[in-house]
């Protein structure tokens, strides 16, 4: 039994990079943002195994897992920013976030 082709895993990955690119776009919540930013790491991470599935290496999957350990340390820096502009009572907006303050 066959399963499914790479055109499918690339619809699916082209569906939520899409996703994970308008999040990013439209929202002006850092915390959003970041989930879209995951949504958008996933969609690369599934095209990259598709080809390697399809291309019959482990080249891909590796690569992947190197993403998803960017993507890890992605999210813990960014939650602390977030953290630290909570606790300072600072507007959590993205276009307010844009300067760097002193």
């Amino acid at each position: 039994m066959l399963g499914p082709t790479v055109v499918w895993y690339l619809v699916v990955a082209a569906v939520l990079f899409g996703t994970g690119a308008l999040g990013v776009l439209i929202r002006r919540n850092p915390l959003i943002v970041l989930l879209s930013l995951e949504i958008m790491l996933n969609g690369a991470n599934l095209a990259l195994i598709a080809f390697a599935r399809s291309a019959g290496n482990g080249a891909g999957q590796i690569f992947a897992l190197a993403v998803m350990a960017v993507a890890a340390s992605e999210v813990c820096v960014g939650l602390g920013l977030v953290v630290a502009l909570h606790r300072k009572r600072l507007a959590l907006d993205v276009d307010h976030l844009s300067e760097l303050r002193g």
